[in-house]
């Protein structure tokens, strides 16, 4: 099945570029202002200047573009069904093609799942992005550094930050754990193949036992990280300290330049 071969987020390429050598907490706080920004554009035009933009990063980061857009192709269900949604049950004026009315398609639903399929492609480039330049130790590192203040109202910055890097980092092994399964019943005579509904049913012999594999590696981490007598953040030292240099706030201009040209094409 494509989708697992096509799936890169939470994968790391270890390799030596500009955007690798930022501060975890500078593409951090960059992705999330990107996806915040998102939410508040209201016109399809204002993702070109953002699209643009990302083409020109990526090369800066050694990334092949086939690499970064491997998402989408797995994705390629949901970003068609938000965009037919939108299209089909969005109130509006009736599109006219070649003299005839569609009633069940209009110009407000086309614009509005043309905005939310957007939004979703962008999201989903600059997460791959973000977990392809970043190290999973070092997106440990940064999330709790910037949730650091947070920890005077009772917020506890190292474990939430453990947590969502372990889970970013099951991603590809589940991945890996679901093709190999897939394969493994290939061999035995299932049939995944047939119309959507007919597939949907029959991965209950690739979901079952994927599941039951994610709670084992999820037992045996735990017991690892007890074994070593793991006690969350309390009294750990860092091997390397963060610290902002003069191309973090030169990454930071760039992006803040970045979401002001897509507001302006609003």
């Amino acid at each position: 099945m494509s989708i697992f071969s096509d799936l890169t987020l939470g994968q790391f390429l270890p390799v030596d570029s500009v955007v690798h050598r930022l501060d975890p907490r500078t593409k951090l706080c960059g992705a999330l202002l990107v996806m915040a920004g998102l939410m508040f554009i209201t016109d399809a035009r204002a993702f070109l200047p953002i699209v643009i933009s990302l083409t020109v990063i990526i090369p800066f980061a050694s990334l092949p573009y086939h690499v970064v857009l491997k998402n989408i192709r797995a994705f390629r269900w949901l970003l068609i069904i938000t965009f037919s949604a939108h299209a089909l049950f969005t109130p509006g004026h009736d599109i006219q093609l070649a003299g005839l009315s569609t009633e069940w398609i209009t110009y407000e639903g086309v614009e509005q799942g043309v905005l939310f399929t957007g939004r979703l492609v962008i999201i989903m480039t600059v997460a791959t992005m973000l977990t392809l330049t970043t190290a999973p130790i070092d997106v440990a590192d940064g999330l709790e550094s910037l949730l650091n203040p947070f920890r005077r109202i009772g917020v506890p910055a190292h474990e939430l930050s453990m947590m969502m890097v372990i889970a970013l980092r099951f991603i590809p092994t589940l991945v890996e754990e679901a093709e190999r399964i897939h394969k493994a019943q290939l061999a035995r005579g299932a049939d995944f193949s047939g119309n959507p509904i007919r597939r949907a049913r029959k991965l209950t012999a690739l979901l079952i036992p994927l599941m039951l594999s994610a709670f084992r590696r999820a037992d045996e981490l735990a017991t690892a990280m007890d074994a070593r007598c793991y006690r969350g953040g309390t009294g750990r030292t860092r091997f390397r300290e963060l610290a902002f240099s003069g191309r973090d706030a030169l990454a930071g201009s760039v992006l803040i330049l970045m979401i002001a040209a897509g507001y302006l094409f609003t």
